[in-house]
């Protein structure tokens, strides 16, 4: 696109919104420094570094789009080349299963720092931060339960790899300079009805205690519920109600999912309440077509009210994004371009609104001009904005970066067998 005229438009835009009082430049600012956590995941489908296997744990990825990194270079490549295509800031967000083994078998509950510091040293390189996960699915001791499975030899060694994990994250974290945001998420639960909920819970909030007895400083907890997975259908352990309630209970980021609730629920509508009874939230950004399916995250209606959101409680500072979407039917590096451009564009779209307008319409009972405003300022030249942001940060404005991606996969993932 034409610079001139792209700032030429931007221009206008700053005008448009200072009618509203709305500083454009330092909403600019405040968009530099929102880091968005890249997955690891889409570049290969949840595949890891393990010796190779079927996914388990009730996910899966739809699709066999040819290209997918099938090493540790290729994946660090692509993952340089989609953050070369996005504005602003990203961090990474690895699984255990991502580690640099070196070609050795690392059984989960051996998993140490050592597996992690090209991963570090890559970051510090590149000045992308990291954040991590622990891994229960896909392994020979996954099952239908591992933090919760009443089979005591088993939930240790799950208790073991989550204890190693948040090692690796406080490492991450300390040389990095920046808290390692680490997500626990385990799948347990049950094909068909079981008759001893509380037991497994019971279990789970041991298991979650034993864990968290060990205390870091460079590193943040998260834990993450989910409704149900493929294969545990009726009932799963770690519900939303169990980790609202443990977050709660002991200070703990809760991770919300946007795939993980019922196809009804605004997930927007839980950040206010979270927000006065845990000390930060983690997002799983997605787009969930009738169940937790991973679409590409665009710009919809769920993901602009989640940023709206955001900005309303005024808890940029407090709630962490990240993106939680895997889909192998098509290019992989393009659906990681779209789907962080389109979390940057709906949180750039919420602060631009016209809040402290509309607030006022809300507080003298004007419901009529509160509504008017909030359909015209969809109309806003917020597009213009995001141009100079994209052309401010050397990444391609507009559809240009699709010509990027075609490139890369003519002469890079193409030849990938």
């Amino acid at each position: 696109m034409n610079e001139t005229k792209i700032k030429q438009a931007y221009d206008i835009a700053v005008e448009r919104y200072a009618e509203f009082g709305i500083d454009v430049e330092s909403v600019l600012e405040k968009m530099q420094q929102v880091e968005i956590s890249m997955h690891c995941w889409q570049a290969d489908d949840v595949g890891g570094f393990e010796a190779a296997g079927e996914l388990t744990g009730g996910i899966q990825a739809t699709g066999n789009y040819p290209g997918k990194a099938r090493n540790i270079d290729e994946l660090r490549a692509d993952i340089l080349k989609a953050s070369s295509l996005i504005p602003g800031r990203q961090r990474l967000n690895l699984h255990e299963i991502y580690g640099d083994f070196g070609g050795k078998k690392v059984d989960r509950n051996e998993v140490e720092p050592a597996h992690f510091e090209s991963w570090i040293e890559w970051g510090l390189e590149n000045n992308m931060h990291l954040d991590f996960n622990s891994t229960s699915f896909s392994h020979p001791l996954s099952g239908d339960l591992s933090l919760s499975n009443p089979d005591k030899a088993i939930r240790d060694f799950w208790i073991d790899h989550t204890k190693r994990c948040r090692a690796i994250a406080e490492e991450m974290g300390r040389r990095q300079g920046d808290p390692c945001i680490m997500n626990l998420w385990v799948h347990d639960g049950s094909k068909d009805i079981t008759v001893n909920r509380m037991k497994y819970r019971a279990l789970l909030k041991d298991s979650l205690d034993q864990i968290f007895a060990q205390k870091y400083d460079n590193m943040k907890d998260c834990i993450e519920s989910k409704v149900f997975g493929i294969g545990l259908e009726s009932y799963t352990v770690g519900s939303n109600d169990f980790y609202i309630g443990y977050g709660a209970q002991n200070d703990k980021i809760v991770t919300l999912d946007t795939g993980h609730f019922h196809p009804t629920e605004s997930v927007a509508d839980k950040l206010s309440s979270l927000l006065l009874f845990v000390p930060e939230v983690m997002l799983h950004v997605s787009r969930p077509v009738r169940w937790d399916s991973d679409h590409v995250t665009i710009m919809n209606d769920d993901t602009l009210d989640l940023m709206h959101e955001i900005v309303r409680c005024d808890a940029l500072d407090r709630v962490h994004i990240g993106l939680d979407y895997f889909d192998a039917s098509i290019n992989r590096l393009g659906a990681y371009i779209i789907g962080t451009r389109a979390t940057q564009k709906c949180l750039l779209r919420a602060m631009l609104e016209p809040l402290a307008q509309l607030r006022e319409y809300e507080a003298n009972g004007q419901g009529f001009e509160r509504l008017a405003l909030l359909e015209e300022s969809k109309n806003l030249p917020w597009n213009a904005v995001w141009d100079m942001f994209c052309l401010r940060s050397g990444t391609p404005v507009g559809e240009s970066f699709i010509a990027d991606v075609q490139q890369y996969e003519r002469e890079v993932t193409s030849k990938r067998n």
